[in-house]
């Protein structure tokens, strides 16, 4: 994972729209940022061959170019497992009246 900031001489919005959208349009790309002249592209990525496609657009200067800074993960706390809760299904301590016969018994 790479992060390339390049400098881009922008005289409109329109150049710059078509700045972006060749940069995205590139394999390993994963995000696209430009901010006061400054085009910064993170992913897999071949800063020469972003170089070479923007050149068609615009002025483009490399000034860095290395690896992306990766969000710190915070360690998730660690609870105690509940104890498991067993519980007895209620059983009925005599059959319903569709198991005896009509008279009530067994004959």
């Amino acid at each position: 994972m790479q992060k390339a900031v390049l400098k881009l001489d922008v005289c409109c919005e329109r150049t710059k729209q078509k700045a972006m959208s060749t940069v995205c349009c590139l394999s390993g790309v994963q995000s696209v940022d430009v901010k006061e002249g400054k085009l910064t592209v993170v992913g897999e990525i071949d800063a020469f061959m972003i170089v070479k496609k923007l050149k068609k657009v615009c002025y483009t200067e490399i000034i860095t170019v290395g690896p992306a800074k990766e969000a710190e993960k915070k360690p998730e706390p660690k609870s105690e497992p509940k104890p498991l809760q067993v519980i007895c299904p209620y059983i009925p301590t005599c059959f319903p009246p569709y198991y005896h016969n009509f008279y009530g018994r067994d004959g």
